[in-house]
């Protein structure tokens, strides 16, 4: 039976507590409830920037955000409304944050960034970052409401920080309470492929509006803000809460919000399923739906001392709406005024928790049962009985089930290219012993592939179309995202990438120039020649070695050698012209041999190199840096 004992959830929340009792859940539970005392504290103190709790004994330090209580900071008014309020995340200050070989930026709430570009920005916060990390402390960042994607975006901040000067360290930790979801789609599988996932933490209530607020659009947001940020900031002041006196009003605020939010979660549901359904199409096409994604681990907390825990994004969306649907119309403004006054019952909430022995992992169970009747052994009836208390219904817990057979599709296409790596393996050894025999002929491979006088030359070519086969069908998948999240940066996947790259792009750019295609289109290395394979495989190494982007062209140098060639030759266009190009190829050229990124048949004496570069004036070839590997 999945029921999470204390020492399950220990490591559910790994590392949140003291190292010597890194399996007790009162002692995370007590962070967890100082994480949020301070978050509120926080609130109390919104001329700050952030507050921090930091104790000489203590292994951790939290930084707490407030959350803020004016429209102007929950709507840009930069960018248009017809857009959700968001903007690509600045890659310059959030590498990480994009899909590597879809080469797509995270799309992120802009006004959420502001706020934390705004504290970042100023050397206090990153002097106590700092004074934090050289204390061996692990630094928590936590945020009630609004607070809580300015912690989102200092953890994620944290973390390019501690890679971009490779410093070891504790990971960082991010605890939320309904917060506002803050990021798309990408943001979150940006996340998990770097494996930051399990640092965030999201606890929300099962009612609370503020979680799902963003799925609504602008137009609705911008009206009713005005409206319910005050009550919040009347409430979070004061021990004792109100409410709105308008019951009229919050009761369509409410309705208003979920019918919104539901229709994002309807259109993700039909995907998930791979509905062929055109009416959803049709509408998608005109009606324009929030692009906010959940992330992390979310933490329900809803009623009864109960708490279940979901990792899945698509289970946490249909989550966010099905848990606090209406179970008949007569409860609507109970609910709604629930809506609100949850969003400032954590401190409720996370007493019960500290006391709750149970605590069920949505993603540990092995079947979702539609009903009691499907409740074939005990972990069923436990799950069951949770999702019964959720008020999930039988749609509901079939979205549940697609996004895990989602989940489950996507691993099932890894196992089948995992498959595919002996082939790939044993086709590049072929294509390696080809290079070898053409070397022996003293020809590289590259101009022996283009001239195809021979029948090996022939051969190599089928080896070079079985590859782009294989490697493309990978590439397809992650362009619709139908692989794991962490594939792009698997050791392994990045290393064989590199190795394809570097051995068979030089054939396919011999056949681009062998066959004019540069006379038909474009430069080979122009977006739409150059195959995807190589810009995805080349994008995983320079993201993997953290170097710069487009720094990797040690495959590619041989369309740079045609083109000098086409314009200097054909063309007749001067040297001096060229010169700067020239120059860089040739340091590029001498770096990648010294790195041993090029090899030595690259400068065998009929290679089209070899013969474009004896053609250059003799003053520039004297002092080249190349000479010697070409002469010796």
């Amino acid at each position: 039976m999945q029921c999470f004992t204390k020492e399950n959830l220990g490591r559910d929340l790994k590392n949140m507590g003291e190292e010597r009792q890194e399996n007790n859940l009162e002692v995370r539970a007590k962070i967890i409830k100082k994480a949020f005392h301070y978050a509120m504290k926080a609130h109390k103190n919104p001329e700050k920037p952030f507050v921090i709790r930091k104790r000489c004994l203590s292994s951790n330090v939290i930084f707490a955000f407030p959350g803020t209580w004016s429209t102007a900071d929950w709507i840009p008014t930069e960018t248009s409304t017809r857009h959700f309020g968001q903007a690509k995340v600045n890659l310059e200050v959030f590498p990480s944050l994009r899909s590597i070989g879809n080469d797509e930026a995270a799309s992120v709430h802009d006004a959420f960034l502001r706020r934390f570009l705004l504290i970042v920005e100023k050397p206090k916060f990153q002097n106590e970052v700092e004074k934090a990390l050289k204390r061996k402390k692990q630094i928590i960042f936590a945020g009630h409401s609004g607070g809580g994607p300015v912690a989102i975006y200092a953890t994620v901040w944290l973390f390019e920080y501690l890679r971009s000067k490779k410093i070891q360290a504790s990971s960082p930790f991010c605890l939320t309470f309904g917060s506002p979801l803050m990021a798309d789609h990408i943001f979150g599988h940006a996340v998990r492929r770097e494996k930051w996932s399990d640092c965030f933490i999201h606890f929300i209530t099962r009612y609370d509006i503020i979680p799902r607020i963003m799925l609504a659009p602008p137009s609705y947001t911008e009206q009713i803000l005005p409206e319910i940020l005050p009550f919040f900031s009347k409430n979070s002041q004061n021990s004792t809460q109100t409410s709105l006196e308008n019951d009229e009003f919050v009761t369509v605020v409410f309705e208003n919000v979920m019918r919104n939010a539901s229709s994002v979660a309807s259109q993700a549901a039909c995907k998930l399923m791979g509905s062929t359904n055109y009416l959803v199409d049709t509408i998608s096409s005109f009606v324009e739906l929030s692009p906010y994604r959940p992330f992390g681990t979310y933490v329900f907390c809803y009623g009864n001392k109960k708490v279940l825990t979901v990792r899945n994004p698509d289970a946490v969306l249909q989550l966010l709406i099905y848990s606090s649907q209406l179970s008949s119309r007569d409860e609507g403004s109970e609910v709604a005024q629930m809506s609100l006054s949850e969003h400032l019952a954590y401190k409720t909430k996370l007493d019960e928790i500290a006391g709750n022995q149970e605590i069920y992992c949505l993603d540990k169970f092995r079947e979702l049962p539609l009903n009691s009747e499907e409740c074939a052994d005990s972990e069923a009836q436990t799950i069951n009985t949770a999702l019964n208390e959720l008020g999930l219904s039988v749609r509901a817990r079939l979205c549940l089930r697609a996004a895990r057979e989602a989940e489950n599709h996507k691993i099932a296409n890894q196992k089948k290219i995992d498959t595919n790596r002996d082939n790939m393996e044993k086709a590049m050894t072929v294509l390696e012993g080809y290079r070898t025999s053409c070397e022996t002929r003293r020809v590289g491979y590259y101009d022996s592939f283009k001239l195809q006088k021979y029948q090996e030359d022939f051969m190599a070519n089928i080896k070079r179309l079985e590859l782009a086969g294989m490697w493309d069908e990978i590439i397809e998948m992650l362009k619709r995202y139908e692989l794991p999240d962490g594939f792009e940066g698997e050791d392994s996947w990045v290393e064989l990438g590199t190795k394809y790259r570097r051995l068979v792009e030089p054939f396919d750019i011999a056949n681009y120039y062998r066959n004019s295609l540069n006379a038909d289109t474009q430069l080979y290395m122009k977006p739409g020649s150059r195959p995807k394979r190589y810009w995805y495989t080349q994008r995983w190494r320079e993201h993997k070695e953290n170097i710069p982007r487009g720094s990797s062209g040690e495959s590619t140098f041989w369309a740079d050698v045609e083109q000098l060639r086409i314009e200097m030759i054909a063309n007749k266009t001067p040297f001096n012209s060229e010169k700067e190009k020239v120059l860089e190829l040739e340091e590029n050229l001498k770096a990648w041999y010294d790195a041993t990124l090029v090899k030595k048949d690259v400068f065998l004496p009929e290679t089209t190199l070899v013969k474009w570069w004896k053609t250059l004036p003799e003053q520039h070839r004297a002092s080249s840096c190349i000479k010697e590997l070409i002469s010796s």
